[in-house]
C-alpha cells in the first residue's frame, strides 16, 4: 500500500479512486477480494460510484468520507468498494438502472447503492446523502443504520425483491427484432419530439438543467440536409440545430475566454454552467461546430469549432498523444472559482475596454454567480456596433483582445484538477471531432493530433489482439467494451478521409471482427456492452438509448455500414442491419432517446455515397476538397494515392489509372471508375 493511503486504494490508477485513498473509510476496489471478504464476514456491500470531476462527489466526499465517525460506522456495517465510473462503465449502467428501479428516480453522481454480496444484487439505492437530515434527506449515518438493521432482520424480503428485479433488467432489453422492411416512421418521429422540446426563445431542448444534446442536433441538420433538395426543405429544422448551437456558443455554457464547452447549464438560458468539462461533450460539439459552418458559412462557428480544439490541444492533451479526461468543476475548493470575475479586477484589467467589454459580457449586471461574475455575451457584437458607430471588425479585434488580457490573467490563477486518465471511448470521440474540424476549417494540423492519438491507442492500449479501456502512468486496464470499439471505428473511418493510412484501416477492420466475435447478441442482434469473455455481472446489458454519450449500438451500427460500403463486405451491413431490428421498437416508441439510432437508420434507409479516388497526391487533395466543399454529411471521399498498396480485396479492386481516377458508390451500386469531370456531373 502507498504510504499516504489508509485505505487499499494507494495502488489504483483512477484519480477518482487516489483521492480517496486517504479517507478513514476502508475503501476496496471493486473486485474478487472484497466481495468474498464481504460474504464470508456476512456483511452487505457498500458501493460508492462517482468520478474526478463530480462536484456532489467532492461535497460528500468532504462531509462523510472523511469524517472519522462516518467513517467507523461504514467501515463496522459494511465492506465498502469505490467504482470510477469512468473507468467501470459496466459496473455503472447496471446500477444506475437498478437505482432507478429501486427508487422509481433517476439515479446520478454521487450513486450509492447496497449490494448483497453472495449475488451481487442491489436491495436499497440512492446518491447524494447529506451528514445530518437537510431538505428532506436522511442523514447518512441513519441511512447506514437502518440498511444493516434491514439486511440482518429482512433477509427474506430482500430475497423476495431480487426476482422482480431481474425479470425486469431481462425485459428491459428483450425487444423483438423487426421484420419486413425498416422504414422513415422513426426519422419522423424524433423531428415532431424536437420541434416540441425545442426552446424557441433559448435554444436547446427542454428546460432547466439543460444539456447540450449534440445528437439532437446533429440529427436535425442532417434532415435540412436530406431535405434541401426537395420542393420543402426543411428550413425549420436548420433553424432549430444552428440556434440551438449558437445560443450556446454565446453563453455561459460554452467558455468565452479559453474555448470549449462545460457539462451543462443550470438555467434555461444557458447563463450558468456545471463549470466541469468533458472530453466525452467536446468532441461530438468539436464535429457539431465544424459541420454547421459548412453548412452555413456562419464564422461564429468556425471560431468555436477552432477555439475548442485549441482548447483541447492545449489543456487536454498529454505528451505522447492521447487526451485527458475531464477538468473539475472545482478549484481550491469551489465550483467555478478558476472562472469567475469579480467586478473590479475585471475592471482594473480591462481599462479603456471596460465600457464594451461590460456591454459585451455582462459584467455592467448584477453578478450571475455566488456574488461573481460569469461571462456570456449579453450583446452581441453586431448589437454593440450600432449605437457605437464602429465597424463590427474593429469591434471584435477590441474585444479579442481584451479576452487576451483576461485569459492570461485567469490562467495565473489555480486551475481546476485535470483527470489525467485516457480512455480510449472518450479519445475516439475526440479523433472524430478533430478529423472533422481538420476537414471543414482546413486545419491540417487537428488531423496531425488526431493520427498521434490513433497512434498512441495502438501503442499502449491495443494488446495481444484486444483493446483496453483506460491508460494512466504507464498502465493499460480494463477490457474494453462495446462504445471503445465502436467509437473509434467511426473515428478512424473520419480520420481516414483526412489521409490515408494502411494501418489506420487494418484497425478499424480487426475491432469490427472483435464486434463481431465478441460482442455480438446472436439471437437478437445488436451488440451487449461487454465482451463474452468479460468478468459476469448479474446482468449483461445491451444499451440501446443515448445518455451522456451516444449509444454504443448506435455508432457501431453506423461505423459498420460505412465500413461494409467501403470495402463491400456484406457481413458488416447485415450486421447494422440486425441492430437496427433489434432497437426498432425502442425507436420507434421513443425516438427521441435514440437519436444517434435514427441517425445511423438515416444511412441504413438512404446509404452513404463513397467516393473512392486514386491518383498522384497532390491532384488527390486537390480535388477531395473541390467534391467535399460543400455539407454533405451522407459522402465520404478517401482520397487513397497511387502508390498505396495492402488495400483488401473490396479496395484493391479500384485501381489507379493515371494521374486521377474515381469511383462512385451508392449503397451497392459502383461505377466502373470515371474520370473527375464525369463525376463533377454526377454528384453535383
Amino acid at each position: 500500500m502507498h504510504p499516504k493511503t489508509s485505505n487499499r486504494l494507494g495502488t489504483e490508477t483512477s484519480p477518482y479512486l487516489l483521492q480517496h485513498a486517504q479517507n478513514p473509510v476502508d475503501w476496496h476496489p471493486w473486485g474478487p477480494e472484497a466481495l468474498e471478504q464481504a460474504h464470508s464476514a456476512n456483511k452487505p456491500v457498500l458501493l460508492s460510484i462517482g468520478y474526478s470531476a463530480c462536484h456532489w462527489c467532492h461535497v460528500m466526499a468532504h462531509e462523510s468520507f472523511e469524517d472519522q465517525a462516518i467513517a467507523s460506522l461504514m467501515n463496522q456495517l459494511f465492506v465498502n468498494i469505490k467504482v470510477d465510473r469512468e473507468e467501470r462503465p459496466d459496473l455503472d449502467k447496471v446500477y444506475q438502472t437498478a437505482h432507478q428501479l429501486l427508487t422509481q428516480r433517476p439515479g446520478g453522481w454521487p450513486l450509492t447503492v447496497f449490494l448483497d454480496p453472495t449475488d451481487k444484487l442491489p436491495f436499497f439505492a440512492g446518491t447524494y446523502f447529506p451528514p445530518e437530515p437537510r431538505h428532506g434527506m436522511p442523514a447518512f449515518s441513519e441511512v447506514l443504520t437502518r440498511v444493516a438493521d434491514f439486511y440482518r432482520s429482512q433477509r427474506e424480503d430482500i430475497q423476495n425483491q431480487k426476482t422482480p428485479m431481474t425479470d425486469v433488467f431481462r425485459q428491459i432489453e428483450a425487444t423483438e427484432p423487426a421484420q419486413g422492411e425498416l422504414n422513415d416512421t422513426p426519422l419522423h418521429g424524433v423531428r415532431r419530439e424536437l420541434e416540441q422540446a425545442f426552446d424557441s426563445k433559448n435554444g436547446g431542448f427542454g428546460s432547466a438543467p439543460k444539456f447540450p444534446h449534440p445528437g439532437g442536433i446533429e440529427r436535425l441538420l442532417r434532415h435540412w440536409a436530406a431535405s434541401r433538395n426537395s420542393d420543402e426543405p426543411d428550413v425549420r429544422a436548420l433553424h432549430m440545430s444552428t440556434f440551438s448551437l449558437d445560443s450556446m456558443i454565446r453563453s455561459g455554457v460554452y467558455d468565452q475566454l479559453g474555448g470549449g464547452f462545460y457539462r451543462y447549464s443550470v438555467d434555461a438560458e444557458w447563463r450558468i454552467p456545471h463549470f466541469e468539462k468533458m472530453l466525452y461533450d467536446n468532441g461530438p460539439l468539436l464535429a457539431l461546430c465544424a459541420e454547421a459552418f459548412q453548412a452555413t458559412g456562419e464564422t461564429v462557428f468556425n471560431r468555436a469549432a477552432t477555439e475548442t480544439a485549441d482548447w483541447v490541444l492545449r489543456e487536454m492533451l498529454a505528451e505522447d498523444g492521447g487526451f485527458f479526461s475531464t477538468l473539475d468543476a472545482d478549484s481550491e475548493g469551489e465550483e467555478g472559482l478558476f472562472y469567475v470575475w469579480e467586478t473590479n479586477e475585471a475592471k482594473e484589467l480591462l481599462g479603456k475596454d471596460w465600457p464594451l467589454l461590460s456591454e459585451h459580457f455582462g459584467l455592467n449586471r448584477p453578478a450571475n454567480f455566488e456574488g461573481r461574475h460569469h461571462l456570456y455575451q449579453a450583446k452581441s457584437i453586431a448589437e454593440l456596433a450600432k449605437p457605437a458607430d464602429e465597424p463590427a471588425d474593429q469591434l471584435r479585434t477590441r474585444i479579442d483582445g481584451a479576452r487576451a488580457t483576461l485569459f492570461q490573467t485567469r490562467d495565473k490563477r489555480v486551475h481546476p484538477h485535470r483527470d489525467e486518465k485516457i480512455l480510449t471511448a472518450w479519445n475516439a470521440m475526440m479523433i472524430r471531432g478533430l478529423a472533422i474540424a481538420a476537414r471543414h476549417l482546413d486545419k491540417p494540423e487537428y488531423a496531425v493530433a488526431a493520427s498521434r492519438a490513433v497512434e498512441f491507442l495502438r501503442k499502449e492500449l491495443w494488446r495481444d489482439d484486444r483493446l483496453l479501456a483506460t491508460w494512466k502512468d504507464g498502465r493499460a486496464r480494463f477490457p474494453a467494451y462495446l462504445d471503445d470499439h465502436a467509437y473509434l471505428i467511426d473515428a478512424l473511418l473520419e480520420l481516414l478521409q483526412c489521409r490515408w493510412s494502411r494501418d489506420d484501416l487494418a484497425f478499424a477492420i480487426d475491432l469490427a471482427e472483435l464486434l463481431l466475435s465478441r460482442f455480438v447478441d446472436e439471437d437478437n442482434g445488436g451488440f451487449y456492452f461487454t465482451a463474452d469473455d468479460h468478468e459476469e455481472l448479474f446482468h449483461r446489458s445491451r444499451p440501446l438509448s443515448d445518455d451522456s454519450t451516444p449509444s454504443g449500438n448506435a455508432i457501431a451500427a453506423r461505423g459498420l455500414l460505412r465500413l461494409g460500403y467501403l470495402l463491400g463486405d456484406t457481413r458488416y451491413i447485415e450486421a447494422a442491419e440486425r441492430t437496427l431490428r433489434a432497437a426498432w421498437d425502442p425507436m420507434r416508441q421513443n425516438p427521441h432517446a435514440h437519436t444517434s439510432l435514427t441517425n445511423s437508420l438515416a444511412e441504413f434507409l438512404q446509404p452513404p455515397e463513397i467516393l473512392v479516388l486514386r491518383g498522384a497526391p497532390e491532384k488527390l487533395a486537390q480535388w477531395q476538397q473541390r467534391l467535399t466543399a460543400e455539407y454533405q454529411p451522407q459522402r465520404l471521399c478517401y482520397a487513397i494515392p497511387n502508390e498505396a498498396d495492402g488495400l483488401p480485396e473490396g479496395l484493391a479492386i479500384r485501381a489507379a489509372r493515371g494521374e486521377i481516377f474515381a469511383y462512385l458508390c451508392r449503397g451497392h451500386t459502383c461505377t466502373a471508375g470515371m474520370s473527375l469531370e464525369e463525376l463533377t456531373r454526377d454528384v453535383n
